[in-house]
């Protein structure tokens, strides 16, 4: 099911953290957990295997900045709020690719962030928001529910038990280039964000940095991602009213916040 897999990654880069969000969430999947980490794990060989679209940043070459993103990501995991730390593989992998502000997480926890996105942000706590944000995507198993819920129990059913018609499979492939994670589970991966980072040394509402860049810096053109959704306001909003409502007192030193990371900036080509 190479294709289905190849327009599953499309849908994922294009929708990723940035749909805004609102309603609430079905959590019915039919996959089970060795779905999700199956789906992760060929979706990263496909990825590799197409260096022209997903360049990616060879750690041996970085390992500077492999060694910061990696530092971020155990700290989330360390505080014992994910639901699948042990489960998936929570692989990092930096897209070199200045122009897109995005990142993504892939079913089984396969993290892609973007330099662009990197270079973008001010501080740490801005991308502790956004990996929190990703991983929760994985974590809550948004993509297979989506898929759950695209294509229906029984259709499903069949892809498991391996008695799909080539006919379904196509259609399966068509459709999942328009899968895209639903505003409730926008909204529940805002809110497990910063549930992840309350109990790290980063602030909690990290992950409504960009948001807030966004509105500030009042661009007339705003990212793609953004131009078809409403304002995100009410998203910044949210954020900061889960950190309050959690009482998280995160606030790292200025050398953590700010001066270490324009050193990783500084780390990437």
């Amino acid at each position: 099911m190479k294709k289905s897999l190849t327009l599953l990654l499309i849908a994922l880069s294009v929708s990723g953290m940035f749909s805004l969000s609102g309603c609430k969430k079905s959590g019915f999947n039919v996959f089970t957990i060795e779905d999700d980490k199956n789906f992760g794990a060929q979706m990263e060989t496909e990825i590799a295997a197409t260096p022209s679209e997903y360049p990616l940043l060879s750690p041996s070459q970085y390992p500077a900045a492999y060694s910061y993103l990696e530092n971020i990501k155990q700290q989330i995991l360390n505080g014992g709020k994910l639901q699948h730390a042990s489960d998936f593989s929570w692989k990092l992998h930096i897209i070199q690719d200045d122009a897109t502000l995005n990142a993504f997480c892939t079913p089984g926890g396969y993290i892609y962030v973007y330099s662009g996105l990197i270079k973008y942000l001010d501080n740490a706590s801005s991308l502790a928001g956004v990996l929190g944000h990703e991983m929760a995507h994985a974590d809550q198993r948004h993509s297979t529910q989506q898929m759950t819920k695209q294509y229906g129990l029984s259709v499903l059913v069949s892809i498991v038990e391996g008695t799909t018609s080539a006919g379904q499979l196509a259609e399966i492939a068509a459709g999942l280039s328009t899968l895209a994670f639903s505003r409730a589970d926008e909204t529940d991966a805002d809110t497990h964000s910063v549930i992840y980072l309350c109990p790290t040394q980063y602030r909690a509402d990290g992950a409504a940095d960009f948001f807030q860049k966004i509105v500030d810096e009042g661009q007339p053109q705003p990212p793609a991602f953004l131009s078809t959704h409403p304002s995100p306001d009410n998203r910044i909003a949210n954020i900061h009213n889960e950190k309050n409502t959690l009482g998280c007192n995160g606030s790292p030193s200025s050398q953590i916040e700010v001066n270490d990371y324009a050193a990783f900036k500084a780390s990437l080509p």
